[in-house]
């Protein structure tokens, strides 16, 4: 059994047991968060919402939050002297999957 939920303007397929990195929800390690919108899930039968499934829920649980790799970015222009380095690193939270209720 699987769900595709949407959070951080992001969509994850997701089961049971999963561990994924979303968006960050500010929240302590520990903290139960619930996904409201689940756009499909696959029980044996796929099951599309439009736009999400009605009642259905995925639970989560936070395991951390922290800050990905970073992500360079360089900007340059030749003959001019122009050059620009710099860094960026997107805060995430890691949530563990507990139970999807369809």
């Amino acid at each position: 059994m699987y769900a595709i939920i949407a959070t951080g303007g992001k969509q994850y397929k997701v089961a049971e047991g999963d561990i994924i990195k979303v968006e960050k929800l500010g929240l302590e390690a520990g903290a139960e968060v619930v996904f409201d919108q689940v756009l499909a899930v696959n029980k044996g039968e796929m099951v599309v919402g439009s736009p999400t499934v009605a009642n259905a829920k995925v639970t989560a649980t936070v395991v951390e939050e922290g800050k990905n790799r970073k992500v360079v970015v360089y900007r340059y222009k030749s003959k001019s002297g122009y050059n620009k380095k710099k860094g960026h690193r997107q805060p995430f939270t890691k949530v563990k999957i507990e139970k999807i209720n369809a």
